[in-house]
């Protein structure tokens, strides 16, 4: 067996605050996904736990790629869940894709036939 993806709609890009983030639960995902928006449109989808010790990052600030955690100033890289030094430690990321200014979120499905 191996992993593949489905792609979910979940909503217009519009509905992200610019240099802001949304929350969704997404049974599919098994935690709650928060979906980035940066101030020049780029869209990152982590899952919804920092790494340090689970803080929503949904709820922290965006600036430029980086979202600082609310609960312990963590800075965690958007683009692939890394914590910024001297911090160690990565939230999981997802794929994410634009259409038409709709978003799109890659979300794993076990079992996707032959390789």
């Amino acid at each position: 067996m191996r992993d593949t993806l489905t792609w979910r709609n979940v909503g217009p890009l519009e509905n992200i605050p610019v240099r802001g983030a949304r929350r969704l639960c997404l049974q599919s995902a098994g935690r709650p996904v928060a979906i980035f928006r940066t101030a020049g449109d780029e869209v990152f989808a982590l899952i919804d736990e920092c790494p340090h010790r689970r803080g929503p990052l949904s709820e922290g600030i965006v600036s430029g790629t980086i979202v600082t955690c609310p609960l312990h100033d963590w800075a965690i890289e958007l683009c692939d869940g890394q914590a910024v030094g001297p911090d160690e430690g990565a939230a999981r990321t997802l794929p994410v894709r634009i259409i038409a200014g709709q978003i799109f979120i890659g979300l794993p499905t076990v079992g996707g036939g032959p390789a």
